[in-house]
Parts: C-alpha cells; sequence; structure tokens
C-alpha cells in the first residue's frame, strides 16, 4: 500500500550549508544533468512567464521538469525577476522551489531556491568555461564582465572554485556603485589587476573571456568587429548580442527548442534568417564530443536555464539533508485523506 510521504521545508541557510564550497562536485552534478537530458531522460516543458502590465521589466517564471534514471524526481521552480528591488535594496531575484515524490506525485519538499537557481546557473557557465575553452588552450587568464550582480558573483566563484585562475577581471554595468561593489568583492578575494570599464563595447573588445549577466530586454551590442579577437562568450543574460553578433560566431546553447523563444538573442536571429543552422549544438553535444570547438571563431554559450538542473540540484540537496536527519517536516501537511472521510 502506497504511504503519503511527509513533506519538508527547506531554508535557505541549509541549502547554502549545504552547496557552499563545493564547485567541483555541483558541477560534475549539473553535467550530470545535461547528460540526462541529452540522453532522453528527462521531461522539461516550456517555462512559463508570468507578466505584469504595470511592471514591463518584471516577470515570475514557472518551470516544471521531470528527471528520470538514477535522479527519480518531478517539480517546478518559481522564481520570480524585479530589477527594481534592487534600488530598494534587496535581491532582484527570489525563488522557491517544489520537489515531488516520483511514485506518488504528492509533493514532498519546498526548497528556498534564489541559490539553487544562481548555482545551477553558475554551474552551467564554468562547465561550459571549461569544456569550450579545452580546445582552445584552456580558460583565459583574463575575464570580463558586463553586468556585475549575484549571478556574476556566483559566476565568478564557480570558475575560481573549478580552478580556474584570473590575472585581470574587467567589470562594466549600468550602475557605477555595483561595479564598484563587485570590484571591492573582487579585491577582498585576492585579485590585484580590476578594472572599471566606462562602456559595455570598451569591455568586450579587452577580454578574451566574457560573461553578459545583465537583465537587458533586447540586444544592445551590434557590431561583429567587437568579437574580431574571438573571444569567448558565456551569454548568460541570453538577450545582449544582436542577430549580426550571433550569426559572426560559432553558438552552443543549452537546449535549441528553449532558447528558440521569448525574443533571446538566438530566437531573434531565427526570425531574421529563417532557420537554425547557426547553432552548432548543445552543450551537452560539447561533452560528448559530437561537435568540435574552432579557435578561429568568437564562441557564444547561450543557455536557456532548463528546469532539470534546478532539479537535480534541489534533489541532491534534499538528499543530503534528509540523509543528515535535519529535515524539518510539517506534521499534518496532508490533512483531508480519507477517501470518503
Amino acid at each position: 500500500m502506497a504511504e503519503i510521504p511527509p513533506f519538508a521545508v527547506i531554508s535557505g541557510a541549509q541549502v547554502h550549508d549545504t552547496i557552499s564550497g563545493r564547485e567541483p562536485e555541483v558541477t560534475e552534478l549539473i553535467e550530470s544533468a545535461y547528460r540526462l537530458h541529452g540522453a532522453g531522460e528527462t521531461t522539461n516543458p516550456d517555462s512559463y512567464f508570468l507578466r505584469f502590465p504595470d511592471r514591463p521589466n518584471s516577470r515570475i517564471i514557472a518551470l516544471p521538469a521531470s528527471v528520470r534514471g538514477k535522479v527519480e524526481v518531478h517539480g517546478m521552480k518559481w522564481i520570480s525577476s524585479f530589477p527594481d528591488n534592487v534600488a530598494g535594496g534587496i535581491p532582484r531575484a527570489s525563488a522557491v522551489l517544489v520537489l515531488n515524490d516520483y511514485e506518488t506525485g504528492y509533493p514532498i519538499a519546498c526548497l528556498e531556491s534564489s541559490i539553487i537557481s544562481a548555482t545551477r546557473t553558475a554551474a552551467s557557465a564554468a562547465s561550459a568555461a571549461l569544456r569550450l575553452s579545452a580546445a582552445r588552450g584552456g580558460v583565459p587568464r583574463r575575464i570580463g564582465f558586463v553586468g556585475t550582480g549575484l549571478i556574476a558573483r556566483y559566476i565568478h566563484t564557480y570558475l575560481v572554485g573549478n580552478g580556474c585562475e584570473f590575472d585581470s577581471v574587467g567589470l562594466y554595468d549600468l550602475s557605477a556603485e555595483h561595479a564598484g561593489g563587485f570590484r571591492d568583492h573582487l579585491v577582498r578575494g585576492g585579485h590585484d589587476d580590476v578594472r572599471l570599464y566606462g562602456s559595455a563595447e570598451e569591455l568586450v573588445r579587452s577580454y578574451p573571456l566574457i560573461v553578459f549577466a545583465t537583465v537587458a530586454g533586447r540586444p544592445h551590442l551590434s557590431d561583429p568587429r567587437l568579437l574580431a579577437h574571438h573571444p569567448l562568450v558565456l551569454h548568460v543574460s541570453l538577450r545582449d548580442l544582436s542577430p549580426e553578433l550571433i550569426l559572426a560566431s560559432t553558438n552552443v546553447v543549452d537546449d535549441v527548442e528553449h532558447c528558440m523563444k521569448a525574443d533571446t538573442s538566438v530566437h531573434l536571429t531565427e526570425q531574421r534568417v529563417g532557420h537554425r543552422r547557426f547553432v552548432a549544438g548543445t552543450l551537452d553535444d560539447v561533452l560528448t564530443g559530437r561537435i568540435d570547438v574552432p579557435t578561429d571563431q568568437p564562441v557564444i554559450f547561450s543557455p536557456f536555464g532548463l528546469g532539470v538542473l534546478d532539479l537535480v540540484l534541489a534533489k541532491h540537496v534534499y538528499d543530503s539533508i534528509a540523509a543528515a536527519g535535519g529535515l524539518h517536516t510539517v506534521p499534518g501537511f496532508f490533512h483531508d485523506v480519507s477517501r470518503y472521510g
């Protein structure tokens, strides 16, 4: 006879304590999720965007997913992005994630998920940097960030945590205050050469590894000559680059179908040219050696963000806390469970 599983609430502090300082382990976990996805062991429907007529720059996104294989879990991340929060002194993004039992479908946990979301994004970017750079002489030692918020911080942490070393870091942000704050963070962490730039264009021309971590809603860079030095671009924010830049580069995505929507740069490019042949393949294709990475072209990684990544990491957190006896369950959460009362 089936049993109703207990329901737990997992705080951000518990999530942080479970995965902080374990960058190689988490990156390997995210790569395993990509491999499961590539092998057809996942279900990852379209994300649903809840938008607001009175707040056009804000949204809440639902990312449902299911993972088979050794993970066996269903669930959904519910993540909001309200950029105006930053001016009020609180983070832009907030999120929860619900895990559902694989056999019964009952919810088994609600996790604070802004940390999970930022972590899987950073681990994905770090994996792309490591794997795409392998055929290009290794990860460059000079890196530039366009956008200097929390995601930029997490990506830097995951690159360094995976063994990357940087002699020079460049920063550009529309907010000089935010760029200065990130600079101070990097200097405290031991970086000696941290430079602030007055424009995104100036920064992009100057670095062989570039991270876009902005909240841009439409492309703001369009001159292909900006990438004439053939950099590796981690286009995490998805909408910074015009079709001209996309077409002048080798493009790798996390999932082709998912990236071709919501007016991402690759979606705008598809609408312009009427095909998807400008996409070389996915990160799973890179992991499994199905595509070659050129050295004589810019390479752009554009990850739309897959719910399966969140689920794999969240299930890892749940299992780790459960094994340590740290789950905080809610007695009586499922109350009226008798069919006829």
